[in-house]
């Protein structure tokens, strides 16, 4: 069986999912889906329809998930295997999922294993619809699908692009990374669903010329894994990133680059915003002035002149709503919970996280990272774990906080 490689960093660790693949050209990116799964922790059951070996070897699945391939009702070890997959599934995945999947499954139609499985669990169901976009416009399909969701069953859609055959249009398969999100997505805690959350990430650049800046060493991965986890957790996510790299599947991106633009990016937001998680680290000094052309090695300069930046966050916390949970950040080389709890009071946030960036291991461009999360009455110190755990403190610190804010308000 494959070892994970990442056990316990996200919501699927130690969760079983059966994984069904149908009959269709998509069938190829099941492969990557069923890696992708089992990095993440989960134990992956799959299952293939007859169509589907037209398509993928079956070796192949058997050889990335946790268990050899099922394919039948008859020739199986177990006499009900539908039963026994439906009952033991945290949750069946179906990608790719054809127009004769989806319309059997909207109708209560079991005609092979898979679908005998789907109708046999009470488990949550995710469909990926793959087909050419002809099918996928049918009225029959979308009508379909629109059973199915309203049955609850979340519906990852098809995207647009190239399909079998060369031709452009809607029909094609989720990305793998897309898919294995939504799964993540619906087997999490879901207490942050309905929430907006911001989250800052990356260090801001401040010209200089319009070839260089004054920047500093943060690489944005304490941010981008916060993002992750909270749309895990069911948040409706826009991360605001100095930082040019892909975000999680289903987190809004919004590209910054000074301290400036970043204030920008996020005050029209903040109102709206249940939680602000500031975990950018924002220049606190800026060229007094820009030159307007590069300037040259051989003209020299003396010294450049620096002003501060605004400090926003104090202004998100004068501003900040009855709603809303704020969130900074704190990298200290010393004195660490001291200057975190005075930045803390002083910018009247509701929480902040301090880590010691000169510890080995922690702080900028490690995977890794150690921090304690200080409220005003409360202090959790997070040993050194991988940043999708530190993100998980934190947000449950979030809901901790909020939890005891309602609370709160209910005794009044």
């Amino acid at each position: 069986m494959p070892t994970p490689a990442n056990p316990g960093l996200s919501s699927l660790a130690n969760k079983r999912v059966v994984l069904g693949v149908c009959g269709g050209i998509a069938a190829y990116k099941a492969v990557e889906v069923a890696r992708r799964l089992v990095d993440a922790g989960a134990h992956v059951a799959p299952i293939m329809t007859n169509a589907a070996h037209r398509f993928i070897g079956e070796t192949t699945l058997s050889a990335l998930c946790s268990e050899p391939v099922q394919k039948s009702l008859w020739d199986e070890t177990s006499p009900i295997p539908h039963t026994k997959l439906g009952q033991g599934a945290d949750l069946i995945v179906v990608a790719p999922a054809t127009a004769r999947l989806l319309g059997s499954y909207a109708a209560g139609i079991s005609n092979d294993l898979l679908t005998a499985t789907l109708l046999a669990t009470a488990a949550p169901v995710v469909v990926c619809p793959a087909m050419h976009t002809e099918m996928w416009e049918h009225p029959a399909v979308q009508e379909n699908l629109a059973t199915l969701a309203r049955r609850g069953v979340t519906v990852v859609d098809a995207e647009p692009g190239r399909l079998a055959g060369g031709d452009i249009g809607h029909g094609r398969l989720a990305a793998p990374a897309t898919i294995v999100a939504e799964v993540e997505r619906c087997l999490g805690p879901n207490d942050l669903a309905g929430m907006q959350v911001i989250v800052s990430a990356g260090g801001t650049q401040e010209a200089i010329d319009p070839v260089r800046v004054i920047t500093n060493r943060s690489t944005g991965k304490q941010g981008y894994a916060l993002a992750a986890a909270a749309y895990a957790r069911g948040a409706q996510v826009t991360l605001v990133s100095t930082v040019d790299q892909p975000a999680h599947p289903g987190v809004e991106v919004v590209r910054v680059e000074s301290a400036a633009d970043m204030q920008a990016a996020i005050m029209p937001l903040a109102a709206a915003a249940h939680v602000i998680i500031m975990a950018a680290a924002v220049a606190d000094f800026r060229p007094a002035s820009v030159a307007e052309n590069k300037i040259k090695k051989g003209d020299g300069i003396d010294a450049i002149a620096l002003q501060r930046t605004h400090d926003f966050l104090v202004d998100l916390g004068a501003q900040k709503p009855a709603h809303q949970t704020l969130v900074g950040f704190a990298a200290e080389t010393q004195d660490l919970e001291a200057n975190a709890r005075g930045k803390l009071e002083r910018k009247k946030l509701d929480l902040i996280v301090a880590n010691d960036v000169s510890m080995d291991g922690a702080g900028f461009a490690h995977d890794t990272n150690q921090v304690v999360i200080l409220s005003e009455n409360n202090r959790v110190v997070v040993p050194m774990a991988n940043k999708r755990v530190i993100s998980d403190a934190v947000l449950d610190a979030v809901v901790q906080q909020r939890a005891s804010i309602a609370s709160s308000v209910n005794d009044r």
